[in-house]
């Protein structure tokens, strides 16, 4: 099963693909991670990415995406992935549909969790509450500003790819608004 979750930060996409990847055993696939394990373990592509990012530069797409396509080669995979903050944009897409191909695999679903952004800063702000009032620490990013950047630039940059993948016909749409059990549920009708 190879999976792709959309939906802006917030959404639930990776509560819901670590629900999924325990229940089927497949890798939930983070763009960052890949980076920072292709990054330690000196691969090549990891030492082009570093170099980068040494000089304070954004990884291309070219980079990228080499790094999912080694990581998309690894044994784990075999029974599938879920990408999660990859593809970013619609080149990106574009380009996973070629590896893929060209790997013999398709994607089984592309999954957006639809949401009410405004209902999503408060979800947040109400994180930060509960995480102060239990001792937790607050992630740096978990301020009303700073959400409501990242939503804007998820609108800017990503939230095309929805377009991409209704015109493709694969895009599948859940109310990411309902409780974590209902979107699961959801979610299972469109994967069965």
């Amino acid at each position: 099963m190879r999976l792709i979750f959309l939906g802006p930060p917030g959404a639930g996409k990776g509560t819901q693909a670590k629900l999924l990847t325990e229940r089927y055993g497949i890798p939930q696939l983070s763009t960052g991670d890949m980076l920072r394990t292709a990054v330690a373990q000196a691969t090549e592509v990891g030492k082009r990415a570093k170099a980068v990012m040494d000089a304070g530069q954004l990884v291309s797409d070219e980079i990228v995406n080499e790094i999912v396509s080694d990581r998309i080669d690894a044994p784990d995979c075999a029974k599938g992935f879920i990408l999660d903050g990859y593809p970013r944009t619609v080149p990106q897409a574009v380009a996973l549909d070629r590896m893929l191909e060209e790997k013999g695999l398709k994607l089984d679903a592309v999954i957006e969790l639809k949401v009410d952004e405004t209902a999503l800063v408060r979800r947040m702000e109400n994180r930060v509450t509960e995480t102060v009032a239990a001792g937790g620490t607050v992630r740096s990013d978990d301020n009303p500003e700073a959400f409501r950047r990242r939503l804007q630039e998820y609108r800017e940059k990503t939230a095309p790819l929805s377009e991409h993948y209704a015109r493709t016909g694969r895009l599948k749409t859940v109310d990411g608004m309902a409780d974590v059990h209902t979107v699961t549920a959801e979610i299972e009708k469109i994967l069965a």
